[in-house]
């Protein structure tokens, strides 16, 4: 049986949309997976402090600044590969490799200490990743080694002579054999989140660059180069150009939600590989170039009657 992990204490500000809710509403609203009932149970037993208060009533009205706390008892976490192989290292920088399946960091009331910030600090305590893969992307993550080396990275990730590929395998049969897609991203409603970014004319500018490595069938092996960084890109642009990642659960056509899902971004199926990565180093200058083998099925000359398994 998997061990439990040390639990959580949930920490934050309210802010304007918080303000005027009751305590018990706004706990309710915000972590739903506990029913209204149950954290009714909680504030009354005294698991959740306002502003340091032990015992607030249920029915305490919130303002604007102040602080919830909330103790989270050990859970067991879900299964996922808990590995890592390091990729490059000096003494500003550590490039590691993530498997799909394999959270970057703590978030969505699944993961706390089963991700791969946690492995990376067995290694580098004080380290902290320069960007983030959605769960379900594999290959190549970026850490600072110390804190004095984060400012000067994230220098280095906005110089454009920094590149990120990513591989995919995405459906059909794309008619250019490179193409540019250059669809706006931005929140859009979906009822099991409230929101999610998805393709959306009020959203940030975006732009991806897309090249045909292969044609297998119903599907094609792609690479792919952002020149933006808006969340879930990649997966976004290739469904809006008509073609999502093969086994994606949540995008379809048009760069949106399939219809009737009830999909999250962390929900598995996919497959999409940042493979490399270059950027001017922070302390000489010179390029740096980065690269993570993809799995086999993102790799050239791999049988195309082999399907990707579900997850």
């Amino acid at each position: 049986m998997a061990e439990k992990n040390q639990g959580v204490v949930h920490r934050e500000q309210i802010g304007l949309d918080g303000a005027g809710r009751t305590l018990l509403a706004h706990l309710a609203a915000r972590y739903p997976s506990a029913s209204t009932e149950l954290w009714r149970e909680r504030i009354e037993d005294g698991q959740v402090q306002l502003d340091a208060e032990e015992r607030p009533s249920p029915g305490a009205v919130l303002r604007a600044g102040q602080r919830v706390a909330w103790a989270r008892p050990p859970w067991t976490e879900p299964d996922a590969p808990f590995a890592t192989a390091v990729l490059y290292e000096d003494a500003d920088l550590l490039a590691v490799a993530k498997p799909s399946g394999l959270p970057t960091l703590p978030g969505g009331g699944a993961f706390q200490e089963r991700t791969l910030l946690a492995l990376v600090r067995r290694r580098a305590p004080e380290a902290s990743p320069m960007h983030r893969l959605g769960r379900g992307t594999s290959g190549l993550v970026l850490f600072a080694w110390r804190p004095e080396a984060r400012s000067p990275l994230q220098a280095a990730f906005q110089d454009p002579r920094t590149r990120k590929v990513y591989r995919a395998l995405c459906q059909g049969r794309p008619v250019e054999d490179a193409f540019e897609v250059a669809a706006p991203i931005g929140p859009v409603p979906y009822a099991p989140l409230g929101v999610l970014h998805a393709a959306s004319p009020e959203g940030r500018p975006s732009l991806s660059r897309v090249r045909v490595l292969e044609r297998r069938g119903d599907a094609s092996l792609v690479e792919v180069e952002i020149l933006t960084g808006r969340p879930h890109q990649i997966r976004i642009h290739l469904a809006f150009a008509g073609h999502p990642l093969v086994g994606d659960p949540l995008y379809g056509p048009g760069g949106g939600p399939l219809p009737h899902t009830q999909a999250v971004p962390g929900d598995l199926g996919y497959l999409l590989h940042a493979g490399l990565l270059e950027l001017p180093h922070p302390r000489t200058d010179e390029m740096l170039r980065l690269e993570c083998q993809p799995p086999p099925m993102l790799r050239r000359g791999f049988p195309s009657e082999q399907k990707p398994r579900s997850e």
